[in-house]
């Protein structure tokens, strides 16, 4: 009888972490804890500056709606009026 050379069954799975937690951990090992944290609110602060870029864009793109709706509007009223 041959012993059974499967480590499946004896060693548990084991999920492998995600680049962004490997990342962290490098991170955490390289860098101090105040350089950590200056990091951490640097690429928040550009995150928010994009979400406000979007923001900028998609309320100009409104504002360029509505003035394109009531500049017809009133071209309608002139013309009628004529």
């Amino acid at each position: 009888m041959r012993p059974t050379t499967s480590t499946s069954a004896s060693l548990p799975a084991v999920a492998l972490p995600s680049v962004g937690t490997a990342l962290r951990v490098v991170e955490s090992l390289l860098l101090s804890g105040g350089q950590r944290t200056a990091r951490r609110n640097a690429w928040t602060a550009v995150q928010e500056d994009r979400r406000r870029a979007r923001d900028r864009v998609e309320a100009q793109h409104v504002l360029e709606a509505v003035s394109g709706r009531t500049s017809e509007a009133a071209s309608d009223r002139t013309s009628r009026a004529t």
